[in-house]
């Protein structure tokens, strides 16, 4: 595999050669959860609650994995840019040795500590609790191959060779989409089925980046284990893995609240995530973009470009934020049938839509602005943002449930992330010196 340099030719084109890419990642991850969803939400709203409770804790393992895959990205985008080949291979080498440790611990606590996570949610619920716990148990070893396929996916885009990425993360989300019938209807294994349907499709992706990655994924045993560049990693990563982990478990905090509500309520959440994962499928792939971009033309030395590249994704995102909030408002009941058929959890479902789309352009200011502070190796901005505001969604919540009941609790999510991308636009002004 080879990598592109970022730092020349049209701004906007090399863009959305990047972003293209990673929105097409995104989309087939969105197929593969409305495929997901549409299984499970067959089988009732305690199965969607089931897998909604378990999701926190996946979520957390994403959240902790950021703390190699981001400093290990940025770190790898800034050697390519400088064109040092022997600091690349130095940094992928911390990156994958950190990754196997962090994963397997983590892998560790699922498994057997997994009754104590479900149960701090209070769900009041034997069945969502068992199925919760069981979905969390089998996703523990699958947890070690996400680590690494995210980390191998987000090394792919330092080079600037989404494509590559984009097409080896399809041939796993394809097979995902084709085996979760199959488990949980064939097999009869409903949720259990969903889970372990994922785990074959990971390990499978994992096996196929090895191979098609294997001169730039294997652990080079040549080069001795460099202890200052995973420091660098881990300062890189801490802030935002940290605003991360932060973010789940104020999430998590939150799905406590919400339970007291009923397991409608939790399902309704998870089924406006997904629903709102409209956005992030283009947003996300501009915020992926964006941070390669910035990387290589920071290492580079090119500033006046980073900013280019920033103020081209602001537009685009601004304008897709647009239409997706448009139609959170006006279709939220329609979006909603395509998952449940429980009245109840689409009216909640509904509500938490029309709530959450005032957030949907701040989100997206927020989200690129991220890619550029990461990018340009200062994720401590937006990683202080998010930890700031996101923690006062809780004190928002328990204000706000007072007066609305659960949408006192999709309120507070909405407003905490206008301030976030208040916030992040006015720090990007203030660190760039625009006026």
């Amino acid at each position: 595999m080879k990598k592109l340099d970022l730092t020349k030719g049209n701004v906007t084109k090399v863009i959305l050669s990047l972003a293209i890419p990673i929105m097409g990642s995104s989309l087939l991850q969105f197929s593969y959860n409305l495929v997901d969803m549409l299984c499970v939400g067959s089988l009732g709203s305690n199965a969607v609650a089931s897998i909604g409770s378990s999701s926190f804790f996946i979520g957390l393992g994403y959240s902790i994995n950021a703390l190699v895959v981001i400093g290990t990205g940025i770190k790898v985008a800034h050697a390519i840019g400088s064109k040092n080949d022997l600091d690349i291979k130095k940094y992928i080498n911390s990156g994958i040795l950190v990754n196997l440790i962090i994963s397997l611990i983590y892998c560790s606590i699922l498994v057997f500590g997994g009754k104590f996570l479900i149960g701090f949610l209070k769900l009041n619920n034997s069945e969502v609790e068992v199925k919760a716990y069981w979905y969390l148990a089998i996703n523990g070893p699958n947890m070690v191959f996400i680590f690494f396929n995210t980390l191998y996916t987000r090394i792919l885009n330092s080079y600037g060779n989404n494509k590559s990425a984009l097409k080896i993360n399809a041939i796993g989300i394809v097979i995902n989409i084709i085996l979760n019938p199959i488990f949980i209807y064939g097999l009869k294994l409903g949720v259990i089925g969903s889970a372990i349907a994922t785990l074959i499709s990971n390990i499978i992706l994992f096996l196929i980046f090895r191979y098609r990655g294997k001169h730039i994924f294997r652990y080079d045993f040549n080069i001795s284990i460099d202890l200052g560049k995973i420091k660098e990693i881990i300062v890189l990563g801490f802030p935002m893995a940290f605003q991360r982990v932060l973010f789940t478990l104020v999430n998590i905090v939150l799905a406590r609240i919400i339970a007291i509500f009923g397991s409608d309520a939790i399902a309704a959440q998870k089924i406006g995530l997904q629903i709102e994962s409209i956005t992030f499928m283009i947003i996300g792939g501009l915020n992926g973009a964006v941070s390669s971009f910035s990387g290589q033309n920071f290492g580079a030395k090119k500033l006046e470009r980073v900013l280019q590249g920033y103020k081209s994704s602001i537009k685009i995102a601004v304008i897709y934020s647009i239409i997706t909030t448009t139609v959170f408002i006006f279709f939220p009941e329609f979006l909603s049938k395509i998952f449940i058929r429980d009245s109840n959890t689409i009216k909640l479902s509904s509500e938490y839509l029309r709530i959450i789309a005032i957030s949907q352009v701040f989100s997206a200011v927020e989200m690129v602005s991220n890619g550029l502070f990461t990018g340009v190796g200062e994720p401590k901005i937006p990683a202080y943002i998010s930890i700031i505001f996101t923690t006062l969604r809780i004190p928002m919540a328990l204000l706000f449930v007072n007066f609305i009941g659960v949408s006192g609790i999709w309120l507070s999510i909405s407003l905490s992330s206008v301030f976030k991308g208040i916030a992040a636009y006015v720090l990007y002004i203030i660190k760039f010196n625009i006026g």
